[in-house]
C-alpha cells in the first residue's frame, strides 16, 4: 500500500495498568509500524484522535455499548459487530438437564478465558500484584468448585454422560453445560484453530492426550488447510479479527469458542518462533483490503 494510515486500537481503559504484549495485536501492530503505518492505542471511549480505521479490542465477553458508539465516529470500524462472545450467545451446543442426549457432556464457564477479564479489568481500581491475580483465581475457583491453583487452560469438566453432571451446574448463570464432540485420531484428542484479520488467516490442528486441547496439554502441532465451514462461521459472526476454536466430527464444524481479542502464545525455541512470526505477518496482510474504495467491512 503505497499511502501510509493511522490505525486505531481500542482497548478497554484499564488495560492501560497491563502489559499489551500479551495480546496478538501488539506483534501485528509492530508489522504494521515497520511497514510505515502509525499506530494509536486507545485507552476507553473518552479520547477521540483521528485515524483511518479503528479495531475494537475490549477484551471482555460483552463489550459494553459506549465504546461501539466511541468506534462509529471512525471512518472504518472493525469487530464492532460482534460485541457478545459469551457461551450462551454463541454456543450451537447447550444442554438442559432433561435434553435427550447420550453422549458425554461438558461444562464450562460462559464468559471467555473463565471470566478473568472481567475479574481483572472490571476492578474500579487495578493493582497489579499477585494478591489480585490470586483472588481472581479463588473466585474462578470457586465458580468451577475445582482446586485452587488449577490452569485456565483445564478449566473445563468432562462427564461420561448427561446424568453424570451434577444438577447445580444447570442452575448457575457462571457455566454451561454444552454436548461434548470431541475429534480423536490415532487416540489423540484434536482442536483446530483459526486465526484471522479479514480474509487472512492461519490455520493449525492441535493434539493433546487430554480432552481439553489447549497450548498447555498439547503434545503435536500442526498446519492444516484452510476449512471453508469455519470460514463462514467467521462471516455469520461478522468478525474482522481473531480466533475461532473449532473440531470437525463426521465432515461438519463444531464449533466450540470465539475470542476477538487473542493472546500472543510465548514461541519456545527458534523454530516456534519464525512461525509465529509468519503467522503475524500472514495475518496483519488481512488490514489492507479494508483500505481499498470498495471494500465493506464485516
Amino acid at each position: 500500500m503505497k499511502n501510509s494510515k493511522r490505525i486505531a486500537i481500542l482497548f478497554h481503559k484499564n488495560d492501560r495498568h497491563y502489559s499489551l504484549d500479551r495480546y496478538s495485536i501488539s506483534p501485528l501492530a509492530t508489522v504494521w509500524r515497520e511497514a510505515g503505518h502509525e499506530l494509536i492505542f486507545l485507552f476507553g471511549p473518552k479520547k477521540f484522535i483521528p485515524a483511518d480505521l479503528v479495531l475494537v479490542h475490549v477484551n471482555l465477553s460483552v463489550v459494553p455499548e459506549e465504546y461501539i458508539r466511541f468506534a462509529r465516529r471512525y471512518p472504518i470500524v472493525l469487530n464492532a459487530k460482534i460485541k457478545d462472545i459469551r457461551k450462551r450467545t454463541i454456543s450451537q451446543n447447550l444442554l438442559q438437564k432433561d435434553d435427550d442426549w447420550d453422549g458425554p457432556a461438558i461444562v464450562k464457564t460462559n464468559l471467555n478465558y473463565a471470566g478473568y477479564p472481567e475479574l481483572i479489568l472490571g476492578r474500579s481500581r487495578l493493582t497489579r500484584n499477585f494478591r489480585t491475580m490470586r483472588r481472581a483465581g479463588r473466585l474462578v475457583d470457586r465458580i468451577m468448585d475445582r482446586p485452587p491453583a488449577l490452569a485456565v487452560s483445564a478449566e473445563y469438566k468432562v462427564y461420561d454422560g448427561l446424568a453424570d453432571v451434577p444438577g447445580k451446574y444447570f442452575d448457575r448463570e457462571e457455566v454451561v453445560v454444552e454436548k461434548f464432540c470431541p475429534e480423536i485420531q490415532d487416540g489423540l484428542y484434536h482442536t483446530r484453530f483459526y486465526h484471522f484479520l479479514g480474509d487472512h488467516g492461519t490455520h493449525r490442528r492441535l493434539a493433546s492426550t487430554n480432552p481439553v486441547v489447549k497450548r498447555a496439554t498439547e503434545v503435536q502441532d500442526e498446519e492444516i488447510e484452510p476449512n471453508d465451514q469455519i470460514i463462514a462461521w467467521r462471516k455469520r459472526l461478522r468478525m474482522d479479527y481473531g480466533k475461532l476454536d473449532y473440531v470437525v466430527v463426521n465432515g461438519e464444524v463444531v464449533l466450540l469458542d470465539v475470542n476477538k481479542t487473542t493472546g500472543a502464545a510465548m514461541p519456545s525455541d527458534d523454530e516456534s518462533m519464525g512461525a509465529s512470526r509468519r503467522s503475524w505477518r500472514a495475518r496483519a496482510e488481512g488490514l489492507y483490503a479494508y483500505f481499498q474504495d470498495d471494500a465493506v467491512p464485516l
